[in-house]
């Protein structure tokens, strides 16, 4: 088999047999394929495309590329739960603790922040001793003893995808649906849970902006699912404005632990009811309670409201070795020194929050990395205080900026502020669920 060939029937518009897929996935991991070649194969996959056949190969191949972990000895179903990013988005770290609370086995493995798009790692991380780097066996150890784990992907666990990744960044291929596919299925099925709940965000703070690229990116991995014989649903989340009520690390974990606990005034709505709404199509998926009768919504309501899911998270940050104190006092939580308001320019309406521009800022901040060895202020970020259809008046203040310098602030006060346009004509906030895609096994 020759690597030639296979380049050059794609080139051609050609169908790959899975021999030939899993001949380029392995030779590539292994080092025995050059940059040059790998990269030739992916252009002519990013401008002809493959057919379900060989995304499913390809994703097979990827996940095989490394240790697929055996969840089997836990009891029922084991899920997962992935999201495609955004700003602002913390849910996991609410989601999770809710399956789990329900005694559905959750081994979730996250990632770190891409571009604009926060990482959950990085807010666990901000949590004092929080360990996220977890062997295989740590990771299965841990969700049988406290029922959930919420941990980075090892160098073990599909580590064609990582290296693919890389060359994809690299060659402007990115943005291919088998390849971006094979990438996110890849890692969930290598982590061997037995359903999945995918949150595929739209708008201008996702990865991907248009609802129709999104929709089918949603029918791609659970037709993707399906054909690996897992259950999943996928649900079209709005990314058009910041989810909930903070954009940084560690304000995104205080949030989170906020909605977590029972009675705590001011949380987001919003927010608390996307983890909800992903929490009881988990729910659904393993059997517990049916989505369409309200039942799971109602069961996810209630583990959140007995405060179940929060002793669940608590659990997971002893496990992991954080300081279990943040839960009672966030405020243990690292904080910038300064924090400065930005108010509007104008009276009107909220009409829409640029969500990229927010998260650039953030960025910028020294919230996330421009480089991938960049090092992070945990402390640092944005609080909303308006969102999209409030009415405001001039000099209301619409968020603050969370800084570790006056001289940061000064730079990127009017950024923020140009994020949010302000219109006259009163607004209405877009749906929060787009649209949902399932696939029969």
């Amino acid at each position: 088999m020759r690597i030639q060939d296979i380049i050059a029937r794609k080139r051609d518009g050609g169908t790959l047999s899975p021999e030939e897929i899993r001949y380029f996935v392995a030779a590539y991991t292994a080092g025995d394929l050059p940059d040059y070649q790998a990269s030739a194969l992916l252009m002519a996959i990013y401008l002809r495309g493959m057919d379900m056949g060989e995304t499913a190969a390809l994703t097979a191949a990827m996940a095989d590329s490394g240790q697929r972990l055996d969840l089997s000895s836990l009891p029922g179903p084991t899920l997962d739960k992935h999201s495609t990013g955004g700003v602002g988005d913390k849910a996991s770290l609410v989601v999770v603790p809710i399956l789990a609370a329900a005694g559905i086995p959750v081994c979730k493995m996250s990632g770190r922040g891409l571009g604009h798009t926060g990482g959950t790692l990085d807010k666990l991380e901000s949590i004092p001793g929080f360990r996220v780097g977890l062997s295989p066996a740590e990771m299965m150890a841990q969700v049988a003893r406290v029922g959930a784990c919420l941990a980075g992907q090892t160098e073990d666990v599909a580590p064609a995808d990582k290296k693919l990744y890389a060359l994809r960044d690299a060659t402007a291929t990115v943005g291919s649906l088998p390849l971006i596919v094979g990438s996110i299925l890849s890692k969930k099925l290598a982590g061997g849970a037995d359903a999945f709940v995918f949150d595929v965000k739209v708008g201008s703070g996702a990865l991907v902006a248009s609802e129709a690229a999104a929709r089918e990116l949603a029918r791609a991995l659970v037709r993707g699912a399906a054909s690996h014989g897992k259950q999943a649903v996928a649900l079209l989340t709005d990314m058009d404005e910041p989810l909930g009520d903070t954009i940084g690390n560690a304000l995104e974990v205080r949030e989170a632990i906020a909605t977590l606990t029972p009675g705590t005034a001011g949380v987001s709505s919003r927010f608390r009811d996307l983890c909800l709404t992903l929490a009881a199509e988990g729910l659904a998926l393993a059997g517990r309670a049916t989505a369409a009768s309200g039942d799971a919504h109602a069961l996810a309501q209630k583990l959140l409201e007995e405060g179940k899911a929060r002793e669940v998270f608590r659990a997971i940050v002893e496990a992991q070795n954080g300081d279990t104190r943040v839960v009672d006092n966030p405020d243990r939580l690292p904080r910038a020194p300064l924090i400065v308001p930005v108010e509007a320019q104008a009276a009107g309406y909220v009409a829409r929050i640029d969500a990229a521009a927010l998260g650039g800022v953030v960025v910028a901040l020294g919230g996330g990395r421009a480089r991938k060895e960049d090092a992070i202020d945990y402390g640092v970020g944005i609080v909303l205080h308006r969102h999209v259809g409030d009415a405001v008046e001039n000099g209301t203040v619409l968020a603050e900026m969370h800084v570790a310098a006056s001289a940061q602030a000064q730079a990127l006060r009017s950024q923020v502020a140009s994020a949010f346009s302000i219109t006259e004509r009163a607004v209405s906030r877009p749906p929060l669920i787009i649209g949902r895609e399932t696939a029969k096994l």
